[in-house]
C-alpha cells in the first residue's frame, strides 16, 4: 500500500533531479528497497512515512551526485514535447525550460532542493521541511530567496 500512496511522488522527484528514465526509474526502486531494509529503525516522530522516504530518495539522489560529478537536473529535456502539433509553441516553451534550468543552475544547492520538492516534487512547505529536516520557516524564506532570485535572473538575463 505505501508502495503505490508513494511511488508516483518519488519518481517524479528523482526524475526532475536526475533526467533520465531509467536512472529515475532504478534509484525510485532503490529508495523502497532501503526502506524496507530500514522499515525496523523507522520511528514515528510525528511526520508522515513519506517524508522519511523523501530523505532517502534526497541521500540516494546526493550520492549519485557525488559520484558521478554530474550537475543537478530539475527540468530534463524530455519534459517538453515534440512540437508536432505546435512547432513554434514546442520550441517557445522549450528556450522558456532552458532559461529556467540555467537560472535554477545558477542557485546554491539549498534552494535547489527546496525548488525541486515544492515544484518537481509538488510538496507542501510542511512536507518539505519534515523530509529536508528544516523548519517550515526556513523552507519559505529559502523558496522566498530562491524565486526572487529566479525572477532577477530570468527577468533580465542576469542577476543584479
Amino acid at each position: 500500500m505505501l508502495y503505490q500512496e508513494y511511488f508516483k511522488k518519488i519518481y517524479r522527484y528523482t526524475y526532475l533531479r536526475l533526467g533520465q528514465v531509467e536512472q529515475a526509474e532504478d534509484l525510485t526502486q532503490e529508495v523502497f528497497l532501503k526502506a524496507l531494509d530500514g522499515i525496523s529503525s523507522y520511528r514515528h516522530k510525528g511526520a508522515p512515512f513519506g517524508s522519511w522516504l523523501f530523505r532517502i530518495a534526497h541521500n540516494l539522489i546526493v550520492d549519485h551526485y557525488r559520484k558521478s560529478k554530474k550537475e543537478f537536473i530539475l527540468f530534463p529535456e524530455s519534459t517538453v514535447s515534440d512540437g508536432a502539433d505546435d512547432p513554434a509553441g514546442a520550441a517557445e516553451k522549450k528556450m522558456e525550460l532552458l532559461e529556467i534550468k540555467h537560472a535554477v543552475g545558477m542557485l546554491p544547492p539549498r534552494q535547489k532542493e527546496i525548488i525541486a520538492l515544492r515544484y518537481g516534487a509538488g510538496m507542501s512547505v510542511a512536507e518539505t521541511a519534515r523530509a529536508t529536516g528544516k523548519t517550515v520557516g526556513s523552507v519559505k524564506k529559502l523558496q522566498f530567496e530562491a524565486l526572487a532570485k529566479l525572477r532577477r535572473l530570468i527577468g533580465n538575463g542576469q542577476e543584479k
